[in-house]
C-alpha cells in the first residue's frame, strides 16, 4: 500500500510540474489602458498585433497546471518597428512587442485564479516580468517600470527597436531572482502588449509557439 501511495503521489506531482505549449486561439481578451487607444489584435495559431499611436494589453490566465512554470520559450516577428527609446522613461517607452509573465505567491494564487488583469495590476503581492523587443538597452538588462509601485514592475530587454524574427528561451526563476529576489511563486497570468502612442508610430508583430516549462 506504502508502495502504491508513493507511486500515485509521484504521478501527481510530474503531472503537476507539467507545462507545455499555450495557445493563443482561446480565453485572450484586450484591456483597453486608454478610452480612446486600442491595438488591433488577430488570435490564432498566434497572436499577431497592429498598433498604430496607440496601447493595450492582451491577457489571458495561466492553467493550475502551469502555476509551477519556471521557464519560457517563443518567438516573435516585428515587420514594422517604433523608434528606439528609453524603456525607463514615462511617457516616452514604445515598444515593439512585450511578453508579460505575471506571479504571485503561491498560498494566493488560488485566491486570484479568478482575477482579471487589472485588479491584478493593482495587488501589491503580484510581481510582474516584462520581456520587450524595443528601446535602446543592452539584451538583458533589468529596467524598473515607470508605472505602478516601485519594485513590482521590471522590463527585462531582450532586442532592440527593429525588425526581424527571433526565438528567445528565458529562466523566469533566475530572472526573478534577479529582479526581485527570492521566489517566483506560481504563474497565474500572461500577457501581449504593443505600444507605439508616445512616439504615433506603427506596429506590426506577431507571437508564437509560446511554450511554458
Amino acid at each position: 500500500m506504502r508502495l502504491l501511495l508513493a507511486t500515485c503521489l509521484a504521478a501527481l506531482t510530474a503531472v503537476s510540474a507539467t507545462a507545455g505549449p499555450v495557445s493563443f486561439a482561446n480565453g485572450w481578451k484586450e484591456q483597453r489602458l486608454s478610452l480612446f487607444s486600442s491595438n488591433d489584435y488577430r488570435f490564432g495559431q498566434s497572436l499577431s498585433m497592429v498598433s498604430d499611436g496607440s496601447v493595450s494589453i492582451a491577457w489571458t490566465r495561466v492553467d493550475r497546471s502551469d502555476w509551477g512554470s519556471d521557464g519560457a520559450s517563443w518567438s516573435w516577428t516585428v515587420d514594422q518597428s517604433v523608434p528606439a527609446t528609453d524603456l525607463s522613461r514615462k511617457g516616452g517607452d514604445d515598444r515593439n512587442i512585450s511578453l508579460y509573465f505575471v506571479f504571485v505567491p503561491e498560498a494566493l494564487a488560488p485566491g486570484l485564479e479568478g482575477a482579471n488583469i487589472r485588479s491584478l495590476l493593482g495587488n501589491d503581492d503580484v510581481r510582474i516580468i516584462q520581456y520587450a523587443w524595443g528601446g535602446n538597452h543592452g539584451r538583458g538588462q533589468v529596467i524598473p517600470s515607470p508605472y505602478g509601485p516601485s519594485g513590482q514592475v521590471v522590463t527585462i530587454a531582450m532586442r532592440p527597436a527593429g525588425t526581424g524574427s527571433h526565438s528567445e528561451s528565458v529562466d523566469l526563476a533566475a530572472d526573478y531572482a534577479r529582479a526581485f529576489g527570492g521566489d517566483n511563486g506560481a504563474l497565474i497570468g500572461l500577457a501581449v502588449s504593443g505600444d507605439s502612442d508616445d512616439t504615433d508610430s506603427e506596429i506590426r508583430a506577431a507571437i508564437g509557439n509560446l511554450t511554458l516549462r
